[in-house]
């Protein structure tokens, strides 16, 4: 029964990525660690090549339509999918089993991976829902370049860390920065969420045992998932859009909280 929950939910993953561009990764994790059981580093694991995959349909299709910007995707992708690999090939694997002790409490690396997904999804849900209510987007200046690509390497670690996709992070910074309209913001993250999830994913091919019986036919689910999402965010408005996308990070991270602190 469980098995047929965690379809209906990879079914659901693509159609988030389909949409929104990105968050698929925000349910691929929820669902591999408390639907299906998996260890929080395998499902960051798993999560890179299931969003990464999808998202590369999903890439095709929008390249068909004009709504990819080839040249701020390279830009944006080359810092962050250096961070995405050095943190899964190997800081990952640094990090100690029980990363705190204080007094009877412990964190392990799982709480804290698990704890860490749910703060940046928070933070981000924050940043768009302003964004989204204020119009800064138009209006924020540029930041000087170093700065873009120190920001854009430590939102790869992040990537590494949580399995996300990151296009949760990475749509508002196409839309600040490289002045992209919502749209192609999101068939330009697409782009980006490939390239940084499977990359991500070969740094963990040496490291992890993959069961690929359940995770091609899993990623196949999502990716039927995908395309019904792009027929779907044709049709909606890219005002509310946003809004949505925002709303939905923001409640995902409250789940995970709490079911990590409180569960």
């Amino acid at each position: 029964m469980l098995e047929v929950f965690g379809y209906i939910g990879a079914l659901c993953i693509g159609l988030v990525l389909g949409i929104t561009g990105g968050g698929g990764s925000i349910l691929t994790v929820p669902i591999l660690v408390y639907v299906l059981h998996y260890n929080p580093l395998i499902a960051t694991a798993y999560s890179l090549f299931i969003v990464g995959t999808t998202s590369a349909f999903g890439t095709l299709q929008n390249f068909k339509k004009g709504l990819v910007a080839p040249k701020p995707a390279f830009l944006f992708a080359a810092p962050s999918l250096l961070g995405v690999y050095f943190t899964r090939k190997f800081l990952i694997h640094w990090l100690p089993d029980t990363l705190l002790y204080i007094g009877s409490f412990q964190l392990s690396k799982a709480t804290f991976l698990m704890l860490l997904f749910a703060v940046v999804m928070a933070l981000a849900a924050y940043s768009m829902l302003k964004s989204s209510a204020s119009n800064e987007i138009n209006t924020a200046k540029s930041k000087p370049l170093f700065l873009v690509v120190l920001q854009l390497f430590f939102v790869g670690i992040l990537i590494g860390l949580i399995g996300a996709g990151g296009g949760f992070l990475i749509i508002p910074a196409l839309i600040k920065i490289a002045k992209l309209p919502i749209k192609k913001a999101i068939g330009t993250s697409l782009f980006i969420i490939t390239i940084n999830s499977l990359l991500g994913f070969v740094g963990d091919i040496e490291n992890t045992v993959i069961a690929w019986s359940f995770l091609i036919p899993f990623t196949i689910t999502s990716i039927i998932g995908i395309f019904i999402g792009m027929r779907i965010q044709q049709h909606i408005n890219e005002k509310y859009l946003k809004t949505i996308f925002g709303y939905f990070v923001l409640i995902m991270s409250f789940i995970i909280f709490y079911k990590e602190i409180f569960s």
